[in-house]
């Protein structure tokens, strides 16, 4: 590992005390009011911009990349950032996450989303619980059901926790397009707070049914994959900015995407991956500022697909 980056991780272990007491981010300290969006069936707020852990933070038991992983963390709360979101299917991510946040000392502004991935029903309760220890927290604000397995039996266990306050929140998932025909029936016909999806400027078939759906059905919106797992990024990445691109509040490509996917009405959070410090300032600067309108959407949509 090289120095600036064990500099960076002690920076962030030992900015960790002050994320932790103040609760507040460092965009907002420094007076750039980070974008939110209501819960729809709450109104309870949260940035538009989270952090997932897909293959990011799966690395194991290796301590220098746990703190790694826990620096990368510790600037997501710098920056005021909320939603975490793991699952059983990503490895080593549970406990990853739970390694960098009691060495945070737990910030409060966490929101802690996770998901049960098993084809059993009755192994849910289980697994959910080991995921609760992994991470150290007394409950999870979230829980999906991860890419619909067995989702008839986890619902009724996720709705049962949370009519016993054990839960805050219930959702469902799904990535890269698949099943979306039966993520629209569980919206229509089941009360669930949240779905998550694979959305961004070229992969947009959650705009014809799904995201209308979910500003009806009152139900928040999480968007996997912003980047395509980084390949949009190597892609665009390859041409400049457009001079326009002044106009949507992005200063990088990352930023570009981010906005393009949060702008959407019905999305509340985007939840990009990444190992790095400078990727989740980026990220997480796309949060703040102006976001485009719907004819700014048209444009970027276009631009991209014509490079």
């Amino acid at each position: 590992m090289m120095d600036a980056t064990r500099r960076e991780i002690l920076q962030g272990v030992l900015a960790a005390g002050t994320v932790a007491a103040l609760g507040v981010g460092k965009a907002r300290a420094q007076g750039a009011a980070l974008l939110t969006r209501p819960i729809p069936s709450t109104g309870e707020n949260l940035p538009v911009v989270g952090l997932g852990s897909w293959i990011t933070f799966n690395v194991g038991n290796d301590t220098p990349a746990q703190d790694a992983c826990a620096a990368v963390m510790a600037a997501f709360f710098e920056a005021g950032g909320r939603l975490i979101d793991s699952s059983p299917m990503y490895s080593s991510s549970q406990p990853t996450i739970g390694y960098g946040l009691k060495k945070l000392g737990y910030p409060k502004p966490l929101f802690a989303a996770e998901k049960v991935w098993t084809s059993d029903g009755a192994a849910g309760p289980g697994q959910i619980e080991q995921s609760r220890q992994y991470w150290g927290v007394p409950r999870f604000d979230l829980m999906q059901v991860h890419n619909l397995r067995s989702w008839e039996e986890h619902l009724e266990t996720l709705f049962a926790m949370k009519a016993d306050g054990r839960l805050r929140y219930v959702g469902i998932t799904t990535s890269e397009g698949r099943r979306h025909r039966d993520i629209e029936r569980i919206m229509a016909s089941q009360p669930i707070d949240f779905v998550q999806l694979t959305y961004n400027v070229l992969d947009r078939e959650a705009e014809a049914r799904i995201l209308p759906l979910a500003r009806e059905r009152r139900i928040g919106v999480i968007v996997n994959r912003p980047f395509r797992q980084g390949d949009l990024i190597a892609q665009l990445g390859k041409h400049e900015l457009p001079e326009w691109a002044a106009e949507t509040g992005a200063s990088s490509w990352a930023q570009f995407l981010l906005k393009f996917i949060v702008s959407h009405p019905a999305v509340t959070c985007a939840i990009p991956a990444t190992s790095r410090i400078e990727h989740v300032r980026e990220n997480m600067a796309a949060a703040t500022g102006v976001l485009p309108d719907e004819a700014l959407r048209t444009r970027m949509a276009s631009h991209v697909e014509q490079l």
